[in-house]
């Protein structure tokens, strides 16, 4: 991890941290104040950022690549929550409020770049800034809520439904996913939705 304002592209990063969701609304000078606190970091495909039951918990604000938020049983199948893309933040947030474990873990689909806090901290920068912290806790809502459609989806659904879903809602993701994770969010193999791309080309155009 290098601190933003010692990292050689910060520039850059600065520009990228300004249009993030999140912090896109904040004063060049409160951005300034949130940059001090933040670390950033290269991660490779596959790495974990945060595993399930961690109880040391970080803020993240996705730069560039893919994070996928994963939750594991005990017998160790998997089902994928949501992805996050350049521009998303990704945060256990509501875990750290509660005082509970991590319930899911955050792990890297590509290489990818983030900056990155102690929750701690950034409770502490939300305090100081309550309409941040309002439309902060308003996508941390949302995103809860968007997880819970994409779980009733998965039951209620058939694949083409699910798959027509997802290209309505996450087009621009559907391009940049590779096809084995879009496969597994979508409780799907890899060959059936391969044969569903051939079979139901008009929702694949």
């Amino acid at each position: 991890m290098t601190a933003l304002d010692k990292h050689p592209e910060k520039n850059l990063i600065r520009l990228q941290l300004s249009q993030n969701s999140v912090l896109k609304s904040l004063d060049s000078e409160t951005l300034a104040e949130l940059e001090r606190h933040l670390e950033v970091s290269d991660l490779k495909k596959s790495e974990i950022l945060l595993h399930q039951g961690d109880h040391q918990m970080e803020q993240y604000f996705v730069l560039d690549g893919i994070l996928k938020r994963i939750v594991s049983s005990a017998d160790a199948k998997e089902m994928i929550l949501r992805f996050a893309i350049e521009k998303d933040i990704e945060t256990s947030y509501a875990a750290w409020r509660l005082k509970t474990s991590a319930p899911y873990s955050i792990a890297c689909v590509t290489k990818a770049r983030v900056a990155r806090m102690p929750l701690k901290k950034w409770a502490e920068f939300l305090d100081a800034h309550q309409p941040l912290k309002e439309s902060f806790e308003f996508e941390v809502m949302r995103l809860m809520s968007e997880i819970m459609a994409h779980t009733i989806t998965l039951h209620m659904l058939d694949a083409p439904g699910r798959v027509e879903r997802f290209l309505r809602k996450y087009e621009a993701l559907f391009e940049l996913l590779p096809k084995k994770e879009l496969a597994a969010y979508l409780n799907l193999s890899p060959e059936t939705l391969s044969r569903m791309k051939t079979k139901h080309k008009e929702l694949f155009t």
